[in-house]
């Protein structure tokens, strides 16, 4: 196998920075609504709510708010917030997962997609995951970082945000890019009672095999990755994971999302991948790179919506 093509080498892996910070940037509309200042921690959220479930209708449009709604993690807290469509009724829900280095605003071009059409999503910081301008306003420090603890995130969100007044908790969605790909079909695979479906985009599948040729007990103990400094932990949690376990043994639906020109994550890993998976959809993005922009976000986002539609 060529780790090079497969996943994150030194030259490549900087081109996630700057994919990231290109096209995922933005930050939430100030016109939209101000962020609601409602602070969520485990077991102190809103009361599930009895609201009807929100039927979606391709045809209307909402207005939706941003709220700030941190969780808790074994007494860390982790930062989000949410995008809440205006239905007077429980929506469907996307948790969205950041890659490498990044930060929530990854998940917000989406979600101002997503909520107008009765969509909410909530985009959070992973603990110690993120190095854009020191953006990451999660606890945590990334020398404690790893693919296993980002899940161990996820799954507090998930377990969380069953108890929001706004989310209809049997359509909830997992959506991630790059190494919170990886992290969202783990966290799915693990709650698929709990989980209506995965979205996931240009997806780290070949990240175990990273680490396993990284991993050696004589590294050093720090290493960094994309101008992000890890320990060997990073490397520990990973190296023994069997990624063909969990997504064979996911049956829910899947869309898997992938750059032609993707220069991280090979197209060819993600596409065996979509074969792997009982119930996947797989696109190509013709002329996109690691990273959607522009156009090739615009492309992506409408795959997203349709999926949604058909799976809600």
């Amino acid at each position: 196998m060529n780790i090079a093509k497969v996943i994150f080498s030194a030259c490549t892996a900087a081109a996630l920075i700057v994919a990231f910070t290109a096209c995922n940037g933005e930050q939430p509309s100030a016109t939209t609504t101000a962020a609601a200042a409602s602070q969520a921690t485990a077991g102190q959220t809103d009361t599930p709510s009895t609201a009807p479930a929100t039927v979606i209708d391709q045809n209307k449009t909402y207005d939706y708010e941003v709220r700030e709604i941190w969780c808790d993690n074994n007494g860390q807290k982790i930062y989000g917030q949410a995008f809440v469509p205006k239905t007077n009724g429980r929506s469907p829900l996307i948790i969205t997962s950041h890659g490498l280095g990044a930060n929530f605003e990854s998940g917000a071009s989406y979600a101002k997609k997503y909520a107008p059409k009765g969509f909410a999503v909530y985009t959070f910081d992973f603990r110690g995951g993120s190095n854009i301008n020191n953006a990451n306003k999660s606890d945590g420090s990334s020398l404690d970082m790893s693919v296993m603890t980002e899940v161990s995130d996820v799954d507090v969100v998930l377990e969380t945000a069953k108890t929001w007044d706004f989310v209809d908790t049997d359509r909830i969605f997992l959506q991630g890019g790059s190494q919170g790909g990886l992290v969202s079909a783990i966290s799915g695979a693990r709650h698929e009672d709990e989980v209506a479906g995965l979205i996931l985009l240009y997806p780290a599948f070949g990240m175990p095999d990273f680490a396993k040729y990284r991993y050696s007990k004589d590294m050093p103990d720090e290493v960094t990755i994309s101008g992000i400094t890890v320990s060997k932990k990073f490397f520990e949690d990973l190296k023994d994971y069997d990624k063909y376990d969990d997504i064979a043994g996911f049956d829910k639906p899947v869309l898997i999302l992938q750059g032609s020109e993707d220069s991280i994550v090979s197209p060819s890993l993600t596409r065996e991948a979509s074969e792997l998976y009982p119930d996947a959809t797989y696109h190509i993005i013709e002329g996109a790179d690691h990273g959607f922009s522009g156009e090739y976000h615009d492309e992506a986002t409408q795959y997203a919506l349709d999926f949604l539609y058909q799976h809600t």
